[in-house]
């Protein structure tokens, strides 16, 4: 093992120590945060000051170097994954501020990388990247959104609205994926080579948030409220990569497995629930009581195995083989930890879905989240792939 080598497993072990502490804490807080869909920024802060906020920014600009980039995936999924246990909507909000850095790190100047860095190292800035423009307004609803940009001296000018905006009420910063060529935002772009990513700084009075839009079932601490944008100026200096960057190279591919490692760590949430209960109710001699713990057993070792092989793939510098299994895990990582959440509601009773029971909670913020994607076009996708045909890795178009 080079010095590198041991330096990384130092700084792991180190990040790793002090997180059971700060999930149990985020737990405790969850309910309060999902009642009054608030984002969670006591968590936020208590990252900031255990030094866990910059996991995937380089080590040369004061973060913990995690990430695909980094040669560290699996143990950024890990943190994920512990996060999740303890929240959902946290690791939500949590996904998008790391997955911001890799961003940055990948495609950002020096001078970017200096500034907007030390705002996350120093001043526990948090980030977020947004794309959300649906093509039309589901039965109910009045308005569209979408986003315009126009050129205007050295920057752009943002009209219009996004929707699904995590974090709207408690990032800083936001990475805009728009399109000069008319609304879309990234999944409904008019070619590969036209969007932009832009880091907005969220201050700009021009930019106002509408939390009524935002009253779902599940993720409510996510607050993906609706952001409009009115004349909103963003400098070049602002533009992060080249137009087209994010879906030329498929970046989306690297963030799609992180959301397994969320959908695993609240299935561990519902397996470590599941024991406790069992044991405290002596049910553990019940035949039917076992066989449903011991489908969740396999069902979490499953899940770990396939984001410890995905994270290799990525490591290893596989990158083909990396993006069609990231699939492949978010796929199988969905139905496996619906699966365990309902193994667990019939093995503990009604209880465990009456509040304050973080059941009730994990059921509903899995049920919204693993709608991100659409699992039949991911598992049509995987299909492509395997038959030799055309396919979408990023966001599943036929």
């Amino acid at each position: 093992m080079t010095t590198t080598d041991l330096d990384r497993v130092h700084l792991e072990s180190a990040a790793f120590a002090v997180l059971p502490s700060l999930a149990e804490t985020f737990a405790g807080r969850a309910d309060g945060y999902d009642r009054s869909a608030t984002f969670p920024a006591e968590d936020f802060t208590d990252l900031f000051e255990a030094g866990l906020n910059a996991p995937t920014a380089p080590r040369e600009y004061g973060g913990l170097g995690l990430g695909p980039l980094h040669g560290a995936t699996h143990a950024l999924w890990s943190m994920t994954k512990q996060l999740a246990a303890a929240d959902l909507s946290l690791a939500r909000c949590w996904e998008g501020h790391t997955n911001s850095q890799v961003l940055i790190d990948a495609l950002g100047t020096e001078a970017q990388k200096a500034r907007w860095f030390a705002g996350v190292v120093d001043r526990g800035e948090k980030w977020v990247a947004w794309s959300g423009e649906p093509k039309a307004p589901k039965p109910g609803e009045s308005q569209r959104f979408g986003t315009t940009v126009t050129r205007k001296g050295n920057g752009w000018v943002v009209n219009g609205s996004k929707v699904f905006a995590t974090s709207a009420t408690g990032a800083d910063w936001a990475i805009l994926l728009v399109d000069p060529a008319g609304p879309g935002g990234a999944r409904n772009a008019s070619s590969r080579s036209s969007v932009l990513m832009l880091a907005c700084e969220l201050a700009d009075p021009s930019i106002t948030v509408d939390g009524s839009w935002w009253e779902p079932i599940g993720m409510r601490a996510t607050v993906s409220h609706l952001v409009r944008f009115d004349h909103t100026y963003i400098p070049d200096t602002q533009r992060i990569g080249e137009p087209g960057d994010y879906l030329r190279h498929e970046w989306q591919t690297v963030f799609i497995p992180h959301y397994a490692a969320s959908f695993l760590g609240a299935a561990e949430a519902a397996y470590g629930y599941t024991l406790e209960y069992v044991l405290r109710q002596r049910k553990g001699t019940d035949p039917y009581v076992q066989q449903r713990v011991g489908s969740m057993a396999v069902a979490i070792e499953t899940g770990q195995l396939w984001l410890r092989h995905v994270a290799d793939l990525w490591d290893s510098g596989n990158r083909r083989e990396a993006r069609i299994a990231g699939s492949r895990a978010r796929h199988l990582m969905e139905h496996l930890a619906l699966d365990t959440v309902d193994h667990c509601v019939r093995a503990c009773g009604a209880r465990s879905l009456v509040k304050p029971s973080p059941i009730e909670r994990i059921q509903r913020d899995l049920t919204f989240y693993v709608r991100h994607d659409n699992d039949d076009h991911i598992l049509a996708t995987i299909g492509r792939a395997a038959l030799g045909e055309p396919y979408d890795p990023s966001f599943y178009k036929p």
